[in-house]
């Protein structure tokens, strides 16, 4: 549920004097705030404003779109971890290559695009080493 009309939008008297000072003076340097609960309001677009997330202070530019939302919005303060599934898997088993189901068909090699630069040749196998105790 929203706040009331009558009440108004709240806005941390600090950072709304900061945001006053920097108006008058037509100089807009980047304004740190840890006030993650002060709302957006008119006056503070176009200002950037450091966003402290509880680890690090994010820069965020004010634009007229954000106007109505809370400055905490825009730092997010957890950092997204990949949900299971293959890239999971991936990483228990690092080094080995996904392997195609027993018997399937061999897959060949990608072809280049049309326009693209030749691919360069593959290298040749290897000699064998030579045995040391001659011939049997």
């Amino acid at each position: 549920m929203g706040r009331s009309l009558k009440k108004g939008p709240f806005v941390d008297e600090h950072l709304m004097k900061k945001v006053m000072i920097s108006a008058e003076k037509k100089d807009k340097p980047v304004i740190k705030t840890w006030s993650r609960r002060s709302t957006i309001v008119p006056e503070m677009v176009g200002f950037t404003f450091a966003v402290h997330n509880g680890r690090k202070f994010v820069p965020t530019y004010v634009t007229e779109g954000m106007v109505g939302h809370k400055l905490g919005e825009f730092a997010p303060t957890r950092t997204f971890r990949v949900h299971g599934g293959m890239r999971k898997k991936e990483e228990e088993a690092p080094g080995k290559a996904p392997q195609a189901a027993p018997g399937a068909a061999p897959t060949a090699a990608p072809k280049a695009a049309p326009g693209a630069a030749p691919a360069a040749a593959a290298k040749p196998a290897a000699k064998p080493a030579k045995k040391e105790g001659g011939a049997k």
